[in-house]
């Protein structure tokens, strides 16, 4: 060792020394260091872990609301197709309604005006009964007494004589229903004569309508089918003026 230039003592010295200072360094700084490395490495990868976790969950969340608000929209549509239906169909209810009510209303009053037309010529038949009465005196010079005066006019209005309808007498009838023509509206006495008549001649199960034309003047125009009976004073006065003619 001396050879060398080593002293042995001081060698062995320094390798005490040494071995002192590494377990020193070992005990103090090495393991520490080691572990603070560790535990630093640990937090990174637990951060590391911690962020991929946040990512995927954020991922997740995004998916999930964009999940949501398509589904907001789906139903957000839907929804307002439905009230869009509702509404066209509360639309149509209302103008079928309103439309019900006009036509109710219309025809309401259609029959007001009938009746009060039936009305009005009810009383002008009177009128006309006392005017017609009044001009037959005049021309034959003398007074009718009152049941020979309303003889003539209910003949002139309903051509019913003596209890049969004239303009039927003799006449065959075929058909399921009759249209009576007055100028003015009938009684009830004389509309169940005129029935009792058409039904002798079509069955009692045929249907008899009674309508009013002021056109015709008087007497009656019976249609069953195409057949049409005229026995009106207007059909008279065509048929003078077509023989004159």
């Amino acid at each position: 060792m001396e050879k060398l230039g080593l002293n042995l003592g001081t060698l062995l010295v320094q390798i005490i020394n040494f071995a002192i200072i590494m377990v020193v360094l070992s005990a103090w700084l090495y393991k520490p260091l080691m572990n603070a490395l560790h535990k630093r490495r640990a937090a990174i990868e637990k951060g590391l872990e911690d962020a991929r976790i946040a990512s995927e969950a954020r991922e997740n969340a995004e998916k999930d609301a964009a999940a949501i608000l398509a589904e907001a929209q789906a139903n957000a549509a839907r929804v307002i197709r439905e009230a869009k239906e509702k509404a066209e169909l509360t639309a149509r209810d209302v103008k079928a309604n309103a439309e019900l009510d006009i036509a109710k209303m219309r025809k309401e009053a259609l029959v007001e005006i009938e009746a009060e037309r039936e009305r009005t010529l009810s009383e002008i038949r009177t009128h006309v009964a006392a005017l017609a009465i009044a001009a037959a005196q005049k021309l034959i010079g003398e007074a009718l007494d009152e049941k020979r005066q309303h003889e003539l006019v209910a003949e002139f209005f309903s051509g019913i004589k003596n209890g049969s309808v004239v303009i039927l007498d003799g006449t065959e009838l075929k058909g399921t229903s009759a249209e009576v023509m007055s100028a003015l509206p009938l009684t009830e006495s004389e509309q169940q004569v005129i029935k009792s008549d058409v039904l002798g001649k079509l069955g009692k199960e045929s249907e008899v309508v009674f309508n009013v034309d002021p056109r015709i003047l008087g007497g009656l125009i019976v249609k069953v089918g195409d057949k049409v009976i005229d026995g009106s004073v207007a059909g008279q006065i065509q048929n003078l003026r077509n023989s004159l003619a």
